[in-house]
């Protein structure tokens, strides 16, 4: 499965959110899906429970600290929780390297290509935050749709 392809079955509430827009948001989340098929071959493995947990957490705070991020007012609180995602992207990679031997070649060089995209981006949001803390730039936030939300029957 590529990412064009897990994008279909994304809820449209996801995509219709503005943060969907940004890109290592979308490969984020596809990597945090995809993980979940290599972290359940991992714990089946003997000795590999403990790295398919730390995989499975470093790869989920990836895209959470984007929405957490992407959700600050001000340009340096998203520096530092894309700075966090960062982290997370890299520590993710060097998990995915460690797995290699019950992953396989092919899996394993697929996920550190779509870590090191990922990497890439945000090293550039980052940047791009930083940039715009300096000048004192105010952003103002996006308009946000809510459709029938209080319509929603919520079973307790």
């Amino acid at each position: 499965m590529n990412d064009a392809e897990w994008e279909k079955g994304v809820p449209d509430v996801l995509k219709d959110d503005a943060l969907w827009a940004v890109k290592a948001y979308r490969l984020s989340l596809f990597l945090a899906d995809i993980v979940w098929l290599d972290v359940v071959k991992l714990a089946k493995t003997v000795g590999m429970r403990s790295l398919s947990d730390q995989l499975y957490r470093s790869a989920g705070s990836i895209c959470a600290n984007i929405e957490e991020g992407y959700s600050k007012q001000s340009s340096k609180d998203r520096a530092r929780f894309y700075e966090y995602s960062l982290g997370s992207a890299r520590e993710t990679r060097g998990w995915f390297y460690r797995a290699r031997h019950v992953l396989g070649e092919q899996p394993t060089q697929h996920r550190l290509g779509l870590s090191t995209e990922i990497i890439k981006l945000l090293l550039t949001m980052v940047l791009d935050q930083r940039a715009q803390g300096k000048q004192k730039v105010c952003e103002e936030s996006p308009e946000y749709v809510v459709h029938g939300i209080l319509d929603v029957e919520v079973p307790f």
